[in-house]
């Protein structure tokens, strides 16, 4: 899907768009082209602006994940966005594609995570574990295919890895996540969850915003499971 045809928010202050699967948000030690500067491209070709373009980052989504990214169109938009994200005023919904179905139709989920920089990866502990964050999330089940099972996620903290390491320590891993023990791959290497919904208070207009995108290239399974998020 063209860049364009998946930006789902666009003014003077602030940009957002669905994030595809597998596409990185900023540039990392790969060297691989980011969404970032695709963005700055885009800017500056659709409104004839010279030399740099201001494009900044207010949050970020795993590669392998897809969703709703926002990012900030001036200086002033990202210092607000940011005490925004700071503040936790913001609601994030999350969809989660998962084999094993849940042991309720909802549940708040409590742990300890601590994060392994070397391995990129974060795992539950005991609390007072050394480096442990509280970990908090609440998921509620929507629909199921033949094989799979939609969930709908709220994060109530920001960890590293946390849907994933939560999820999968309930014997939930994410479809297509192998470093959390989905046992195969998918086969763009994805992992299947989407950041599907975002809602806060627009930083200059004072006014809701509110927005849901569904998955940005959907398989026959995201097409099922598409008409079940709600924002």
């Amino acid at each position: 899907m063209a860049l364009a045809n998946r930006i789902v928010f666009e003014d003077n202050h602030l940009l957002i768009i669905n994030k595809l699967p597998g596409e990185l948000v900023q540039g990392d030690q790969t060297g691989d082209p980011s969404l970032i500067d695709f963005l700055k491209d885009y800017l500056a070709k659709k409104y004839n602006k010279p030399g740099d373009v201001f494009c900044g980052l207010v949050h970020r989504l795993d590669r392998p994940t897809s969703g709703l990214v926002v990012f900030a169109r001036t200086s002033k938009a990202l210092s607000r966005m940011n005490k925004i994200f700071e503040q936790r005023e913001v609601t994030k919904k999350y969809y989660a594609i998962v084999k094993q179905k849940p042991p309720q139709p909802a549940q708040t989920l409590e742990n300890h995570l601590k994060r392994n920089r070397q391995k990129n990866k974060s795992f539950v502990t005991r609390a007072g574990t050394k480096g442990a964050k509280l970990a908090k999330l609440g998921y509620q089940w929507l629909a199921e295919s033949d094989n799979y099972h939609l969930l709908e996620v709220n994060l109530f903290t920001g960890r590293h890895h946390q849907i994933r390491v939560q999820l999968a320590h309930e014997n939930m891993p994410i479809k297509g996540d192998l470093k959390y023990g989905f046992p195969r791959s998918n086969k763009d290497a994805s992992i299947s969850l989407h950041a599907g919904y975002i809602s806060f208070i627009h930083p200059v207009r004072k006014e809701p915003l509110k927005l849901w995108a569904p998955h940005p290239n959907p398989d026959k399974l995201w097409q099922v499971f598409n008409s079940y998020f709600k924002a």
